[in-house]
């Protein structure tokens, strides 16, 4: 549904839900654990045509959700994470295509996750959910996929947590993908990655109020989970970005405080802060640290000899962009995935996008990365398959 004002925008969308995996054919974790009914939030955007042909799969980062594009009321103040992206003539252009996306398995915003109700028990999953892999995540969304009578997807789409999930899709899932666009990501976190979630863990782990998982009727671990998101954060920045947006620039006054009690002074202090409890009030502990485990655990070459063996299974095109000023997902691991493509002999095609905006580019300089995918994306629909 489009608005009268914009006519760039999905307009006012809903999510919806589905049941998947009823019991007796629950979904088998990769863990061997066993789970259902699984319930899954998603929203969908555009028209799906007759043959079913032209859908995309957006896979959202380690805090997305399924609320990607549009509105949810007519005054909302805020659109889906990727509302730049995704629309009548955008990156994903919804005139042409049919794009889906679905918060995953594991989260807090509507599809089962620590924080559900476990049909087994009547009380909170918490620490008492299965073990989750990315695998377990595209699973799960492959099977939403086909729920939809969707056989075949033209693409699956993600960055950061979501291109480690479009990867998986590509070699899992092989004949369901035409197309994988992988934005900064990897087959694998670096040890510095690792590092940083382990970090955001121990702050949750560490608070008083994280009472092992079981806080769903208390505050929670508050103070953890910001401090988590705080650190997390850092990681999605740049120098560059950081120093040209706050420098040393001082919050309320023009001087120092020469105080041990003044928590916030520098602006850059007070903008963490903010994060930290903006963070809060839409996320769940929970959630986030099984989230940040997939993530470390993630290795696309596991069980194979090398990553372009673990690669040979897939059938796609694929599209990987990196970020110049991208710490955490460096252009290096990028160009060793390309590598492992050609050497197999894949259709790839590969850019390092110039941005100052850190990891976080990928959600923020808009306008270049949507002159890139949207023709691939009409060059794979054109293609016979």
């Amino acid at each position: 549904m489009q608005t009268s004002q914009d006519h760039s925008s999905v307009g006012v969308v809903r999510t919806q839900y589905r049941q998947l995996f009823q019991p007796p054919d629950a979904m088998t974790f990769a863990s061997g654990e066993r789970l259902g009914p699984i319930s899954v939030a998603f929203e969908t955007y555009g028209t799906l045509n007759a043959d079913a042909s032209n859908a995309i799969f957006v896979c959202h980062a380690l805090t997305g959700d399924a609320h990607a594009a549009g509105l949810h009321e007519q005054n909302d103040h805020k659109p889906g994470w990727w509302d730049g992206f995704i629309g009548p003539g955008k990156g994903l252009d919804t005139s042409r295509y049919f794009v889906i996306c679905a918060n995953v398995l594991g989260g807090c915003q509507g599809t089962t996750g620590p924080g559900s109700v476990n049909p087994a028990t009547g009380h909170r999953f918490c620490l008492g959910f299965p073990f989750l892999t990315i695998r377990d995540v595209v699973t799960v969304h492959s099977e939403l996929v086909r729920s939809l009578g969707i056989k075949r997807l033209l693409a699956v789409v993600g960055g950061s947590l979501g291109g480690m999930q479009v990867l998986e899709w590509a070699v899992r899932f092989p004949d369901q993908v035409r197309a994988a666009v992988v934005l900064a990501s990897a087959p694998k976190l670096s040890a510095q990655g690792i590092a940083f979630n382990a970090v955001g863990r121990r702050a949750i782990y560490a608070d008083p109020g994280f009472a092992n998982g079981e806080y769903y009727e208390s505050e929670g671990p508050r103070y953890g989970l910001a401090l988590a998101r705080m650190v997390a954060h850092i990681t999605y920045l740049s120098e560059d970005s950081i120093e040209l947006k706050f420098g040393r620039r001082l919050q309320d006054s023009q001087q120092f405080a020469y105080s041990m009690q003044k928590e916030t002074e520098f602006q850059i202090e007070s903008y963490l802060h903010y994060q930290g409890k903006r963070f809060v009030q839409r996320f769940d502990a929970n959630s986030y640290l099984y989230l940040t485990r997939m993530m470390d655990y993630f290795d696309l070459a596991e069980g194979f000899p090398s990553l372009a063996e673990s690669l040979e299974r897939s059938k796609c095109r694929f599209f990987i962009a990196s970020y110049d000023t991208d710490w955490l997902f460096p252009t290096s691991q990028s160009r060793e995935l390309v590598s492992a493509l050609l050497s197999i002999r894949r259709h790839v095609s590969f850019i390092e996008l110039r941005c100052p905006f850190g990891h976080d580019s990928f959600l923020i300089d808009l306008p270049p990365l949507a002159g890139l995918v949207r023709p691939f994306l009409d060059r794979t629909m054109e293609t016979p398959s």
